[in-house]
């Protein structure tokens, strides 16, 4: 009892600030030990040095002021991808031992995607890809995961050199991947290496959604565009990002949107490559079978007629994973079938994506096809991500009610070329516009030197 009364005595005797510089160091040492395990996909390596002093960068301001112990739940942890070689030996198996179909009985991909394609993709994907090369790429970059309302969310986090850059936070979609935004990066981190002045910098957040890439697969029903927005906010602020620009495509595009409805005093504005914009009046035009209605302009017509066709003759994938995801074990159990599924997304990337695989490269290569392909298959990821659909109770391409600031750069191959007539009935505070010429549904992965210069010019006046 009387060591522990001088115990006492002397804490007491301790100045406040002592006490605050020793708790921090405390944390400070706590965190080193918790980077010791890091996590991985497949073998766990020893963490870097560089890794070590990001982490700690990502302690919560005011953990490093009170010097309080990081929560489990808020914890940020480096990690790194590093797959087994028998993963990629199983893989090239299964490739080869694939039992293909007959072929299709027409000359183009009306019936879907074409024999040839698929066979070519699958020789080069067992004979000559190299998933290592992209493995080393991601590693390359600091990656994180952090615990957001029970789902453990991977997201790769990297800081402009230049002074005040912007937070922007990119989201993918699907069949895309984080694979689809790795070209934006150092044009967006480095404008000054690729035109761009030092005050077009942006700090960059790119996460993989729940059930996609390395983000963990939800055990519960619920996690759909508005929970996902939610924890894309919860994750902006854990990386002491107070106010934060936003890009989407395809399901990055309600994400976004839900986004800035959910927190518009924190998200300046946002950027869409697909927006949600589609009047009524086209929806129901379409719906009903008859005639388009009179007095569209000739953006407009043309904006009717690529909805029209993707939605009677191209939706065919979105309709069985929003009624029915779990049936899709085959795109889980073979590679071909999980390839062929990401293939038949829409019919201008598919063809672009045939004319790579007969040896025309254009945006795209078959690595980068491959890249995010394989992704998809190492991670066992082709039903978790197909039940997005599922759980999605948003109206596909309709008005959301965004009120923040909205750019919106319109690719002539994506599903449809938005005209800036619906932009602006759309979004009331259209800040940008611009109908590009060359482009489709993957604007950021085919075109990223346009894409960077999109977001370059759609923030410009926001920061």
């Amino acid at each position: 009892m009387k060591s522990l009364e001088i115990a006492n005595s002397f804490m007491s005797s301790l100045s406040p600030k002592f006490m605050r510089n020793l708790a921090a160091l405390i944390t400070v040492f706590t965190l080193e030990m918790s980077l010791i395990a890091m996590p991985s996909y497949g073998q766990t390596k020893k963490t870097t040095a560089n890794q070590k002093e990001t982490a700690m960068k990502h302690t919560t301001a005011k953990q490093q002021r009170s010097g309080e112990r990081s929560t489990d739940k808020n914890v940020i942890r480096p990690f790194r991808v590093n797959f087994p070689e028998a993963n990629l030996v199983e893989l090239r198996r299964r490739i080869k031992a694939t039992k293909w179909p007959s072929k299709e009985l027409v000359s183009d991909a009306s019936q879907g995607v074409q024999l040839a394609t698929i066979q070519k993709l699958a020789d080069y994907w067992a004979n000559h890809y190299d998933w290592r090369k992209i493995e080393a790429r991601l590693n390359a970059l600091p990656q994180f995961v952090t615990n957001i309302d029970g789902v453990d969310i991977h997201f790769i986090h990297v800081r402009s050199k230049h002074p005040n850059p912007l937070p922007l936070i990119v989201t993918h979609g699907w069949p895309g991947s984080i694979i689809e935004e790795l070209k934006i990066i150092d044009p967006l981190i480095n404008p000054t290496a690729h035109g761009g002045k030092a005050e077009d910098a942006f700090d960059i957040v790119i996460p993989s959604m729940p059930g996609y890439g390395f983000s963990g697969k939800p055990n519960e029903l619920g996690w759909e565009p508005v929970r996902i927005a939610r924890a894309w906010n919860v994750l902006m602020k854990r990386l002491g990002y107070t106010k934060f620009v936003a890009s989407g495509g395809d399901w990055g595009d309600p994400v976004t949107e839900q986004m800035a409805l959910q927190a518009p005093s924190d998200v300046l504005g946002i950027h869409l490559n697909m927006p949600a914009v589609i009047p009524p009046e086209i929806f129901k035009a379409i719906n009903s079978g008859g005639p388009a209605p009179e007095g569209l302009s000739a953006d407009e017509k043309r904006a009717y007629d690529q909805l029209e066709f993707f939605l009677k003759k191209g939706l065919g994938y979105a309709q069985e994973m929003s009624n029915r995801p779990q049936t899709l074990y085959a795109i889980d159990d073979s590679p071909a079938g999980l390839a062929a599924w990401i293939l038949d997304h829409d019919i201008r990337s598919y063809e672009l994506i045939a004319r790579v695989f007969d040896g025309k490269p254009e945006g795209l290569t078959r690595d980068d096809v491959l890249d995010n392909i394989t992704l998809y298959w190492l991670t066992n990821t082709g039903v978790s991500s197909a039940r997005l659909y599922w759980e999605n109770k948003l109206p596909f391409f309709a008005p959301q009610g965004v009120t923040v600031p909205v750019a919106v750069s319109a690719f002539p191959n994506e599903l449809y070329q938005t005209p800036r007539s619906w932009a602006e009935k759309a979004f009331p505070n259209l800040i940008h516009y611009n109908r590009l010429d060359k482009g489709g549904h993957f604007a950021a992965w085919e075109q990223p030197q346009i894409f960077a210069g999109e977001l370059r010019a759609a923030f410009k006046s926001l920061r």
